[in-house]
């Protein structure tokens, strides 16, 4: 294909990092009419992903350049978190994770366009869209690729990850994971544990690190976290343990 003698779509040809999603609000505010997008589309330079979205054509599709794309084109209130946050911090890398599913999140009622929701992106999405922990506390940039997106810290994952894991062995995994956060920051992980509304994460969370002898464990503030009244039972036929007034799987008991 020759070079476009269009200065717009010169400038914006070169200005595409690899692998983003370009979408209509982003071109508008390039000054790129819906017309010259029409224009580039059948003339061989965009490539339509769906309604509102594109690509540069022949290019190779990223899922986190569409994640930059809903997150600082459409500026969507989704961020990176749980194991993936994890794993791009290099926290849980000797587990046997699964790094071909991403965990997007995001709370209220928000919905994803219909071009992200359709498309293959080569690894499967998971969009958790939860209200137990709507406090912005313990997201920041961190870089995927070429990307700057918001992504969960260490503390925040942990908390996240614990909140899906239901089964005995994902307990299981999470409490590993826990085993080598031995740099939680204390005053993030009090201001967590104080704005999380889940009653079960917090006791899991909290008896995790006191079972991993964490650090953090000598700073936290206990008398400042409502920690519910009554017992919950995380599986059945599990061990109680009666400081933290929960049913727990016999395999993370016993874990050593």
């Amino acid at each position: 294909m020759s070079l476009p003698k269009d200065n717009k779509l010169m400038n914006l040809l070169n200005g595409w990092v690899p692998g983003m999603v370009g979408t209509t609000p982003w071109l508008h505010d390039l000054g790129i009419s819906k017309q010259l997008v029409q224009k580039y589309k059948q003339s061989g330079w965009l490539t339509g992903l769906g309604r509102g979205a594109y690509i540069k054509s022949n290019e190779e599709l990223d899922w986190q350049g569409a994640v930059y794309a809903l997150q600082k084109q459409l500026k969507l209130d989704i961020h990176v978190g749980g194991i993936t946050a994890l794993n791009s911090l290099g926290m849980s890398h000797y587990l046997q994770t699964n790094e071909k599913k991403i965990y997007l999140f995001s709370s209220g009622n928000l919905s994803l366009p219909k071009w992200f929701e359709k498309q293959d992106w080569g690894v499967e999405i998971e969009s958790v869209n939860t209200s137990f922990l709507l406090e912005k506390h313990g997201i920041r940039e961190h870089g995927f690729g070429s990307f700057p997106l918001f992504t969960s810290t260490k503390e925040r994952a942990i908390i996240e990850q614990i909140y899906l894991s239901h089964k005995s062995f994902e307990l299981l995994e999470s409490f590993q994971i826990v085993e080598g956060l031995t740099t939680l920051r204390p005053y993030l992980m009090q201001e967590l544990l104080e704005k999380c509304m889940s009653i079960k994460v917090k006791r899991l969370f909290l008896y995790m690190a006191e079972k991993a002898q964490l650090p953090v464990m000598k700073h936290i503030e206990l008398e400042k976290i409502d920690v519910g009244t009554g017992d919950r039972s995380i599986v059945k036929n599990g061990v109680y343990d009666s400081k933290y007034g929960l049913v727990l799987p016999k395999e993370l008991v016993d874990y050593a």
